[in-house]
């Protein structure tokens, strides 16, 4: 449909408006209040701009955005030629039609100031958008009109209109304007919805159905609000927290369907957990995204696929190489080829730079509305690199020699993938001796004392430079030129284009789980005991006055790391929180940690990672305070310096506890849902290729067992990790018992950082669990919930220290002191003990302190 079913006449009072009514079309905005409205309007909406007479630079309004220019006669004739037609709507009274009839072939569009309902055939415009603008609107008549007059659309003023979902004497109904010509051949008056991800170039996601109650929500909320034909509204993502932000409402060309373009959040649209839409996964230049955004997050430091990202030098080279082979094919399959490895090594560098293909073809959508064009000839220094065989000659990588190649394989734009199955081994307990069993429960050794010696010198740097030194490894490890590492409050809160509403919320949510569980464990009053008459002993607990709490970051966004070692902090009421995270290259810090450290409280931001944050907290330096013990995970450099800090009587630091590769243990039995249980192992083996995954089966049938098997195939497969996966599932085991005590026996010998019980009586076997981090107790019960926001802490105990170390908690951020009140006659009874004893250790000193106490007591 070419013209929506109103265009909303932006005015001073429809700023409140823009949110709902940029959801469903252009809007008009007045030349006079371009600058003031633009800022306001959302980055995805479109509009039109209505000249006034003596606006001058037309063309500029067109080039910085505008779709089409509402223009007088005059200005038809001076902008003819020199502008597309399309861009073009003419305004004119209704008294002026047949004036101006000669100017249709130079227009898309008449707006026509008219009490009367027009259409372009009435007008006899062929081929025309027609605008109406009743000069005195009445709202409650203009539902009707709307519905008339299509095609042709109405232009209303935003001060009769309103985001009420039923229009009154007043105001119009932004939703039934919108709805009013909208029909349905469903028995139930239902719309089929296609939803389409605005992430993937409008890729379709599913189909729904919407209805009117749903439509006018969604318009109102901006939210993903449909109609379930079974269970009335659905709102989407409103229990899973897989929300829609909603950024258009459409109608199909015969009104009679809808089209919701959506930013799809949390795990995403489609309820089958492998696939990323209801029509499958995503294909093409999307699939291409997630590939490489996994890539940059996972590749191995120094690797030739991690040097794409980091190696500008090389990535540079690898585009104009892969840019000539393209100037040199020849035929289809050549061009398509050399085109599809450009199209790698250009995404690549988007992706390193924090680019998507949404910004991309969001500047390809601002490129096409431009009317005013550049020369088009190739830059001069292009020209002189043109060598007598008409291509220009690519950079090398520093080093490399004419024609040499790298020492790794370059891959295409999508390497082959390995298509094998991806299985667990499968051992049955009880034909196990007893030293079999025992290397069931075996994790890999990791070499910490040689990571310790490699972090020595970064960790050395830091105590004898101090802030130089931490300056210049951040610029050195993490790419930014920073003038302070140190952030203090107040700090900034993110806006909204940096941090989401529904983020936020979802941000909210989990910090006040974990805050009301962490609260629930402080020791409210000392404990107090009369040991014996006159003798008095309690203790008490006191905060750690000075903690630093490391979130990993960089590439990865992870403030449930932010939320999981704050809020004890805070609850704790330790004085100085540190939080120490690294920066982006630009050096800033992912808003949604910014958000947390606001929270919780933190008393300065240290932007540094690795083992040099771990160093300057233990230290201390002339801008970042020094901390009295250290949480948070971490790569290995980071556990290695935290393992060299906490044994240097130097720093006098404590760590939160031995970290190591991140585990899980599945028990399940015959209820247990094989989709379920295989999630429940992906959701830990994604983590790492030395994550460890442990499946433990009580009496599984061979059937259920090979479900189980078939759902971990296909589910990692359609991971964008899948190749981590794949190595971590290929060192786990399925280790198959006959009985529920068999399998606890074997949990609690093996101490898993996170347990699932998927068992009948899931409840009551939690009573014969000694050793485990965290448990994870029945069917709806993942393992993920702990991890963001149940209000429990996801910093828990690994390789098997669950048999000695609790998880993170409220006392991990505090110390108890004891104390003792002994008075006179207390002293009397005790004291001849205590004197005995000494004695007997040889110690004097101690018997004559009760001594000569007793002896002024005798007096």
């Amino acid at each position: 449909m070419s013209t929506p079913p109103f265009l909303p006449l932006i005015d001073p009072s429809g700023s409140t408006l823009l949110p709902s009514l940029a959801l469903l079309g252009p809007v008009l905005i007045p030349a006079t209040l371009v600058q003031a409205v633009l800022p306001t309007l959302p980055p995805q909406a479109s509009y039109y701009v209505q000249a006034a007479e003596s606006s001058d630079d037309l063309i500029s309004f067109l080039d910085n955005g505008a779709q089409k220019i509402v223009v007088t006669p005059s200005q038809v004739e001076e902008l003819a030629g020199q502008v597309p037609k399309e861009r073009l709507i003419l305004k004119i009274d209704e008294s002026e039609i047949t004036n101006y009839q000669q100017s249709f072939s130079q227009i898309s569009g008449i707006y026509l100031i008219s009490s009367s309902a027009h259409t372009a055939k009435s007008l006899g415009a062929t081929n025309i958008d027609i605008y109406i603008q009743n000069p005195s609107p009445n709202p409650t008549e203009l539902l009707e009109s709307i519905k008339s007059s299509r095609p042709s659309s109405y232009v209303i003023p935003t001060e009769y209109l309103s985001t009420s979902p039923k229009t009154t004497s007043s105001h119009l109904s932004i939703a039934e304007a919108f709805l009013a010509p909208i029909i349905s051949d469903r028995p139930d008056g239902l719309f089929p919805t296609i939803v389409s991800s605005s992430d993937y170039s409008s890729q379709p996601l599913g189909l729904v159905y919407s209805s009117k109650e749903s439509v006018t929500e969604a318009i109102v909320t901006q939210k993903g609000v449909y109609q379930s034909r079974k269970h009335g509204l659905w709102r989407k993502g409103e229990t899973s927290g897989a929300v829609q932000e909603l950024l258009s409402v459409k109608t199909d060309c015969d009104s009679d369907a809808l089209i919701f373009e959506v930013v799809q959040h949390g795990t995403g649209f489609c309820h089958v957990p492998t696939q990323s839409t209801c029509f499958g996964n995503f294909t093409g230049l999307a699939k291409l995204e997630n590939t490489l955004k996994s890539r940059l997050s996972n590749a191995p430091e120094g690797s030739y696929t991690k040097r794409i990202f980091t190696d500008e030098k090389l990535l540079r080279s690898k585009i104009m190489e892969e840019a000539e082979e393209l100037c040199d094919a020849k035929t289809k399959d050549e061009i398509a080829f050399e085109a599809a490895d450009l199209f790698y090594f250009a995404l690549a560098k988007c992706i390193s730079q924090g680019v998507s293909l949404k910004d991309v073809q969001g500047a390809l959508d601002k490129k096409s509305l431009k009317v005013t064009r550049r020369k088009g000839d190739a830059k001069p220094k292009w020209e002189e690199k043109i060598n007598g065989a008409g291509t220009a000659k690519a950079e090398l990588p520093a080093g490399a020699k004419e024609g040499s190649k790298p020492t790794e394989p370059i891959p295409q734009s999508f390497p082959e993938v390995d298509q094998s199955k991806i299985k667990m081994r499968n051992v049955k307990l009880s034909t196990l001796n007893k030293e079999e069993q025992k290397k069931l429960l075996l994790r890999p050794v990791l070499n910490s004392l040689a990571m310790i010696d490699k972090v020595k010198p970064i960790v050395e740097r830091v105590r004898k430079e101090g802030d130089a030194g931490l300056k210049a490894m951040t610029k050195q490890f993490d790419k930014a030129n920073l003038s302070s590492n140190v952030l203090l409050p107040p700090f900034q809160t993110p806006t909204e284009d940096q941090l989401p509403s529904d983020v936020k919320k979802a941000i909210d949510i989990a910090y006040e789980n974990v805050k009301k569980f962490h609260e629930a464990q402080s020791e409210k009053k000392p404990l107090e005991v009369e040991t014996m008459p006159g003798v008095k002993c309690s203790r008490f607990v006191r905060p750690i006055s000075r903690v630093g709490v490391y979130v990993p970051g960089g590439t990865a966004i992870l403030p449930s790391t932010a939320i999981m070692l704050g809020v004890p902090a805070q609850v704790a009421g330790c004085k100085t929180i540190v939080l120490a995270t690294p920066p982006r290259p630009d050096g800033s810090i992912s808003p949604e940690v910014l958000y947390v450290a606001k929270l919780t409280g933190v008393t300065c931001i240290l932007k540094a990672g690795g083992a040099q944050a771990v160093g300057a907290m233990a230290y201390g330096t002339d801008e970042v305070p020094k901390v009295d013990k250290i949480f948070g995970p971490g790569n290995q450099w980071v556990t290695a310096a935290k393992m060299l800090v906490q044994n240097d009587t130097d720093a006098l630091v404590a760590i939160d506890m031995p970290a190591g590769p991140s585990e899980v243990l599945v028990i399940a039995d015959h209820t247990a849902n094989p989709i379920f249980v295989a999630s429940d192992l992906l959701s830990q083996a994604e983590h790492g290729t030395d994550s460890q995954v442990v499946l433990v089966g009580i009496n599984l049938t061979e059937k259920h067992l090979e479900e189980i098997e078939n759902q971990i195939d296909i589910q990692a497969k359609a991971l964008p990790r899948v190749a981590i996966a794949r190595e971590a599932i290929k060192k786990s085991v399925i280790v198959l018992v006959d009985n529920e005590q068999q399998a606890l026996d074997f949990s609690n010998e093996y101490a898993p950082e996170h347990l699932i019980l998927h068992l009948e009586d899931s409840a009551k076997a939690v009573e014969k669990v000694d050793n485990a981090g965290s448990v994870f107790v029945g069917a709806f019960s993942p393992e993920s919930c702990g991890d963001y926001a149940s209000g429990t802490n996801h910093t828990l105990p690994t390789n098997g220290f669950a048999r000695q170390f609790s998880g993170v908690n409220t006392l991990s951020f505090q110390k108890h002191i004891t104390s003792q009140l002994v008075s006179g006659d207390g002293l009397k009874v005790l004291g001849p003990s205590v004197v005995r004893l000494a004695e007997r250790e040889g110690l004097e000193a101690h018997a004559n302190a009760v001594r000569v106490r007793l002896a002024e007591l005798n007096k």
